[in-house]
């Protein structure tokens, strides 16, 4: 889309020159650092610094164009007068252009959100609709106010346009109340996906009923007449039904009675293929999830059950669902030299993921020991020693052979298993740092292990992953 009509979906002012106006700009974005050739710069009023103070130097990287508060730069536009668009609050003009796009495009969005494995969900969900038609789906960790609204930008920058489009798999993720009602208000979802209700927040709410209240914000925001798909193992979730009875209600399920459900759970040796039956109300089809562990084949069920509000077939759906893999650093399966096998999740981390992600590895086949390098759990408050704690005597109940912990808190997580009687002293260790962790795997690495990495994005464990890649080598 050319650069004059961008201004008019921020309801921006402007001195663009008739060649300004007819640039096309190759991308949106908010970090002068990563500024390309042909960008066009939103400058933010952050916590930290101000966008606007990085106006010239985005200019002189070659930026097209940058959104603006004019009180807000700290020198007089100069030569570069002709390519700021102007608004009052370039926060705010970034999520108006959002909807703008979003409504005057009309086509069906989808929003996902949950305490954990929404990004899974939204990566399963895109793969099932792009059987149907071509799916916008959020990148990275873009599921903000502001990150929403940079993906949507995507459909007017770098050549591409709307009508490129037929969906939309938005992912809403949030820390307060109200946000993620703001992210539906600009998305306008006609179907809502909530996965399941955990203690990932907990420190800014205090309750997973208060969470539980947050995530139906998403339920409260779907368009009138659409559908909401809702997790039946989970009550929290489940009970969200009630809240909209003009809404198409489809749950899924592994245990509970659900319109979709997954039976014959099978996990292959060796970490392969999750395998399930996938039944529908059209019917039931094989899936082979190249996913580890029943937490993926519930978020396979979630994304299915959207599929299934379209009106896919079920081969159609299970077809996509097994052509789906992890992305980085969420459960992917790595082989390494020396006969080891990783698998990364250090993307992030909360108490239910987590052991979770333990139970997983604790029940693949094929595998000598098991490691688990668990990171410090950030955002859980008041609760957050006695969590570790649990966590820690949860995680020696299954059997692991080694854990370590990571940093601050996961002292707790260590001395929960060691309390609990089920693991040894000499098998949950504490570590300090990552870079510690690393060498205490590396260390005691024999042919055949299995070790899990998983961390709150704070704790950095991906280091952990990067450092025995560089040790072993990738098979």
């Amino acid at each position: 889309m050319r650069l004059d009509a961008i201004a008019g979906c921020f309801g921006a002012a402007h001195d663009l020159d008739a060649a300004s106006g007819a640039m096309e700009p190759a991308r949106m974005t908010i970090d002068s650092r990563t500024v390309a050739p042909g960008d066009l710069f939103i400058a933010l009023a952050g916590e930290r610094t101000d966008g606007h103070l990085y106006v010239k130097e985005v200019f002189e990287k070659g930026a097209c164009a940058a959104l603006v508060v004019h009180k807000r730069l700290p020198d007089t536009p100069g030569v570069f007068a002709d390519r700021l668009l102007y608004v009052e609050n370039t926060a705010c003009a970034l999520q108006s252009m959002a909807a703008r796009v979003l409504a005057e495009w009309g086509r069906p969005v989808a929003g996902i959100t949950g305490s954990a494995g929404k990004t899974t969900i939204k990566d399963l969900t895109a793969g099932v609709l792009s059987r149907a038609g071509r799916v916008l789906k959020s990148e990275g960790n873009l599921n903000t106010a502001i990150g929403l609204p940079l993906v949507v930008g995507r459909m007017i920058t770098g050549g591409a346009a709307p009508a490129d489009f037929d969906y939309a798999v938005l992912e809403m993720g949030m820390s307060s109340f109200g946000e993620i009602a703001r992210l539906a208000e600009i998305a306008r979802p006609v179907v809502g996906v909530v996965g399941n209700v955990g203690a990932a927040h907990i420190e800014f709410f205090g309750t997973q009923d208060r969470i539980a209240r947050a995530k139906a914000e998403l339920v409260d925001g779907i368009r009138p007449g659409g559908a909401v798909v809702l997790n039946a193992d989970d009550a929290r979730v489940s009970a969200m039904g009630a809240r909209r009875p003009d809404l198409q209600v489809i749950r899924f399920g592994i245990d509970a009675e659900a319109e979709v459900r997954a039976r014959g759970i099978g996990f292959g040796d060796d970490l392969g293929a999750t395998r399930f039956v996938l039944e529908t109300p059209a019917g039931s089809a094989d899936v082979a999830l190249p996913l580890i562990g029943r937490h993926n084949v519930s978020n396979a069920l979630a994304a299915a059950a959207v599929g299934v509000h379209f009106g896919l077939a079920p081969n159609v759906i299970a077809s996509a669902l097994s052509e789906t893999g992890a992305s980085p650093m969420r459960g992917e399966v790595l082989k390494l030299g020396g006969g080891m096998t990783v698998v990364d999740d250090s993307y992030n981390s909360n108490p239910q993921a987590l052991v979770e992600a333990v139970r997983t590895v604790s029940e693949a086949r094929g595998f000598r020991r098991r490691i688990v390098v668990a990171g410090e759990m950030l955002e859980l408050g008041a609760q957050a020693e006695q969590m570790h704690r649990e966590c820690g005597a949860k995680i020696a109940a299954l059997g692991v052979d080694l854990l370590i912990g990571v940093r601050g808190l996961a002292r707790d997580l260590v001395e929960g298993a060691q309390a609990s009687g089920a693991i040894t002293a000499a098998q949950a260790i504490f570590c300090e740092t990552t870079e510690e962790a690393a060498e205490r795997v590396i260390e005691r690495a024999q042919a055949g292990d299995l070790v899990l990495v998983k961390g709150s994005r704070g704790v950095r464990t991906e280091r952990v992953v990067e450092r025995l890649k560089t040790v072993f080598g990738s098979v």
